[in-house]
């Protein structure tokens, strides 16, 4: 349920000291920045927007240069809603009092943005002052329609929304401030990295591999980019992406299949990021015989349901043959898929879980 929270951003009275403003010209040709925000409950990532807040993302990039954030708090959340944080005074426990009233009346207004989205951070200000805002920010957890129009946004979180989620429950008193301590250890900038297996081409795909880490040894599969160009590339993305990491092989049938990769097999649930990633892949079926050896994606009854899960052929099967996307062959571990395939069962559920530790995908 969405929470609005403009009530949670002034209803509180602040005192400050008027000092100098922050005004930077960035430079056009400077590339895209993210900030990595380690926190004691963990990690998210913000797309910084310079070119919609120059002045707040030049501030915030400094604050953070100068290990501003570090030891500092979220001292205000509301669950599912919003967290507020960056405030100094936060790094010491006996001016709980006092939070949410320093480090402002540093940054000279920016435009305000059209749209408070959910993931947008932006910089807090005094309430009906002009140039008031500074260090301190927070980050909206749903969309927020009545505060449109109203704050500075300087950045967008492009992972660790489950983090920030959970910082959201954090207890608070009456007046809505943490009765606990959620710490920002770190606040880092770097320059956004590019997303892999985005812009390659498949010849550039075929030069890549994927190893499967199992509990029974490591698998190594080289993949089809002629046959499955589209196939390869999401299936290597996901793995780039962590998607396997912590599952396990739930179907085991000898001389037919061995099959892992579905997202009820997994030790925790995906992040937001690669739950946006999960996506049904169109069909391509090909020639390829389903062999001993051959990777393929496992689907339901529509052509285009595959989405995560795939098997690996322990036998020959021309009934998959054209009817599922193959896209890869075992070069190496064999004996790994051997094991696998002579582990002790209930039907087609392995009895012990095989792990699926995670898939490595490296150059050949």
């Amino acid at each position: 349920m969405k929470r609005h929270i403009a009530a949670y951003l002034v209803a509180f009275t602040i005192t400050y000291v008027v000092s100098g403003f922050s005004r930077t010209v960035w430079a056009q040709a400077a590339p895209p920045k993210q900030a990595v925000v380690e926190t004691s409950a963990g990690t998210f990532v913000v797309d910084l927007s310079p070119a919609a807040a120059p002045n707040q993302a030049a501030y915030f990039i400094k604050t953070a240069a100068e290990g501003g954030y570090d030891g500092t708090i979220f001292h205000r959340m509301v669950p599912g809603g919003m967290v507020q944080g960056g405030d100094p005074l936060s790094r010491d426990p006996s001016k709980r009092d006092a939070y949410g009233t320093g480090g402002l009346n540093a940054v000279k207004d920016d435009p305000p943005a059209p749209k408070m989205i959910r993931g947008s951070i932006a910089g807090v200000t005094v309430p009906g002052k002009a140039n008031s805002a500074g260090a301190q920010f927070f980050i909206v957890l749903a969309d927020q329609p009545t505060l449109d129009g109203k704050y500075t946004v300087f950045g967008q979180v492009s992972d660790g929304m489950e983090v920030l989620m959970k910082i959201s429950s954090t207890p608070v008193d009456a007046g809505g401030l943490a009765t606990e301590r959620v710490e920002i250890r770190r606040v880092t900038i770097r320059d956004t990295p590019p997303e892999p297996f985005v812009t390659e081409t498949a010849e550039e795909l075929g030069r890549y591999k994927a190893v499967l880490d199992t509990s029974e040894g490591p698998i190594t599969i080289e993949f089809f980019t002629d046959k499955a160009p589209d196939t390869v590339r999401q299936f290597m993305r996901m793995a780039a992406a962590g998607v396997y990491t912590g599952m396990a092989f739930h179907r085991v049938a000898p001389g037919f299949v061995i099959q892992t990769g579905a997202e009820g097999t997994r030790a925790s649930a995906f992040t937001e990021k690669q739950r946006q990633l999960v996506r049904p892949l169109a069909p391509e079926f090909n020639d390829t015989k389903h062999e001993k050896g051959i990777v393929s994606m496992a689907r339901g009854s529509e052509p285009g349901s595959a989405t995560t899960s795939f098997f690996i052929c322990t036998g020959t099967s021309p009934a998959l043959d054209g009817q599922y996307t193959a896209f890869g062959r075992v070069i190496d571990g064999m004996p790994a898929v051997e094991a696998i395939e002579k582990a002790p069962r209930n039907d087609e559920t392995p009895i012990a879980r095989i792990d699926l530790r995670t898939i490595r995908i490296e150059k050949k």
